[in-house]
């Protein structure tokens, strides 16, 4: 076992002894502070510099505490571990995080190159112990990480985690922190990574106090679609969330870390220092990998001393319209979809500076390595935004839908899955939410309803309720199914695509680069990658529902990686069957 890990941090509560703990706040709008502990006693901070409030009391761990910011408002601590029966409103709760002994405290990551994510709800799967328990299948099937999708305590006990207001406490309906980092330990025992996707672009309608007493935490222009934007380029600002990466990182253990809509923070200098001060501190002795959810297609932040990649939309949207045909809001911007698809398969994104929405987006990615960009078919956002959260298992032909996931999974990007996909769950994954206010809960369920009446063919009294308890059951998965016969054939045609892309593509994904991509029927085409020195890696993909004919045919000595005989044998002759995909190998030209 290995002693607990900790980040030392100014914020927040730090025991000091058994017995003693010093408290710390930034709470610039006010004069005086107080904090106060539940067992009633209550003693005035010391006022420091530039806003700061500092106090050091007896209080062991576990001794609950808040600080009375004015007469009349006590508030949680805003770096709080532990929020005392998960309300955002309470006491938070002194922690000593080296309580915790690690079984895998030496584990030092995994490559890049080999990553292959796995995107997960913790309170969909149980809870901490739920997601551990379904680690050694996930490794079993060649999955390298999983990623949970923000943890951080919200108001109520139902959540995607997008309106966290603490963001240092994990969520207390989904375990204790001890519990989410035997998740991790677990994980590191098996080989796999685990990420965490963090908001700091914002923070959740109910709970946050941080305008109360420390308002220039908060600016008004830009304006993000939840409020003021958060003042990043304030240093107490900035550094609270540059801790909160470290915190997750030193004390839990996490591989790294996927940043929500970076765009709202309208700050690329900022992104950049955050980058550098992480590989400051992990250095070169862990595998720590940082991505970017990013509507403006920064390329410049890709590169592996910065972020290691962007989800990438793009490839998403466009595959999406080519499958499915649908081209209604940010699909129409898709709508002629194999040529950006192409674009995507040869140089990364779509959209590098090209006009959208009546102004530039994206900065020119052609020339970055495969590996800088996650491809995925399907996520939390792009089937939970849907009105009804259906999967592409439900709307599409099955063979067009495994076409698409072995040119995923054998292309040389980083795919990213969603729990489920691997055995074709067609489990919904719908919107949910639940706050202590009814009010708020009332305008959720409004606001989802008005936001598809637009849809054509679509009514939004159709939508599920968001805080109705049953829109959190249908979207939780179903053991039964995953065991299913039909679901066990299809993990394993899973897991072989996995080792195949384990044995021939992951060595490379890092210094591939494109050979070309070409349309070879309205949705049919050949993706090439020059692998190391040696070898080009083709893909040959027809998503659509006819058999097409095509020139310039695959070597004859081409070493197949996938496919089905019959398939294989079509597109040697240079005929590629209906919704159908087939990958090989061939020699570089000398």
């Amino acid at each position: 076992m290995t002693s607990g890990f900790a980040h030392a941090m100014p914020y927040g509560a730090q025991p000091l002894s058994r017995d003693r703990t010093r408290f710390r706040l930034w709470a610039p709008d006010c004069r005086s502070v107080q904090v106060e502990l539940d067992d009633g006693r209550a003693a005035p901070m010391r006022a420091l510099n530039d806003g700061w409030f500092d106090a050091t009391l007896e209080a062991p761990v576990g001794t609950g505490y808040r600080f009375r910011v004015r007469s009349d408002l006590a508030v949680p601590d805003p770096a709080s571990r532990r929020q005392k029966d998960g309300d955002v409103h309470g006491f938070s709760v002194v922690t000593e995080p080296t309580q915790y002994r690690w079984m895998h405290g030496d584990w030092t990551g995994r490559p890049w190159r080999e990553a292959v994510i796995m995107e997960v709800h913790a309170g969909a799967m149980g809870g901490f112990d739920g997601v551990r328990a379904q680690l050694p299948r996930l490794a079993a099937l060649g999955i390298t990480a999983v990623e949970l999708m923000p943890v951080a305590q919200f108001s109520g006990v139902r959540s995607w985690g997008y309106d966290g207001v603490l963001p240092f406490a994990p969520a207390s309906v989904y375990g204790t922190p001890d519990e989410l980092k035997a998740l991790v330990d677990e994980a590191h025992g098996l080989g796999l990574m685990v990420f965490l996707d963090v908001v700091y672009n914002h923070f959740g309608p109910d709970g946050n106090y941080l305008g109360e007493y420390a308002s220039p935490f908060f600016k008004p222009v830009p304006h993000t679609p939840w409020g003021p934007a958060i003042a990043v380029d304030r240093q107490p600002v900035g550094d609270f969330f540059v801790h909160n990466a470290l915190y997750w990182i030193e004390e839990f253990r996490l591989d790294g870390l996927r940043l929500d809509a970076v765009h709202t923070i309208a700050n690329a200098d900022w992104l950049a220092s955050l980058a550098a001060r992480v590989r400051a501190v992990t250095g070169a002795r862990r595998h720590v990998h940082l991505m970017l959810e990013n509507e403006d297609n920064q390329a410049h932040l890709l590169s592996p001393d910065r972020y290691d990649a962007q989800w990438n939309d793009d490839f998403h949207n466009a595959i999406h319209v080519l499958l499915t045909g649908e081209t209604e809001g940010y699909y129409a911007h898709f709508e002629n979809a194999l040529p950006l698809l192409l674009r995507t398969l040869s140089e990364g994104f779509a959209w590098q500076g090209e006009v959208m929405d009546g102004k530039p987006r994206g900065e020119r990615s052609a020339g970055k390595a495969p590996g800088r960009f996650i491809n995925f078919l399907q996520n939390h956002d792009q089937i939970g935004n849907r009105p009804l959260g259906d999967r592409l298992t439900t709307l599409i032909h099955p063979d067009a839908l495994n076409a698409a996931m072995a040119l995923l999974l054998l292309a040389p990007y980083v795919p990213l899955l969603f729990m489920g996909e691997e055995y074709a769950s067609r489990r919904p994954f719908q919107f949910f939410a639940d706050f202590t206010d009814p009010e708020l809960t009332e305008s959720v369920s409004a606001g989802r309803r008005w936001e598809f009446e637009a849809f054509a063919g679509f009514s939004g009294d159709d939508v599920p309720d968001p805080a109705s308890e049953e829109t959190f059951h249908a979207s939780r998965l179903d053991e039964e199914e995953a065991r299913a016969e039909a679901a066990s054939r299809h993990a394993e045609w899973f897991r072989g695509l996995l080792a195949s892309r384990a044995r021939y593509v992951a060595p490379f994904v890092e210094d591939s680069r494109s050979a070309g991509a070409h349309a070879l029927g309205e949705r049919a085409f050949r993706a090439s990658w020059q692998l190391g020195t040696r070898q080009v890696l083709t893909i040959y993909a027809n998503l659509g529902d006819t058999d097409i004919t095509f020139t310039h045919a695959p070597s004859p000595s081409a070493a197949w990686i996938h496919g089905d005989a019959s398939a294989i044998a079509a597109t040697a002759r240079g005929m590629l069957p209906a919704r159908c995909t087939v990958v090989c190998l061939e020699s570089s030209v000398p």
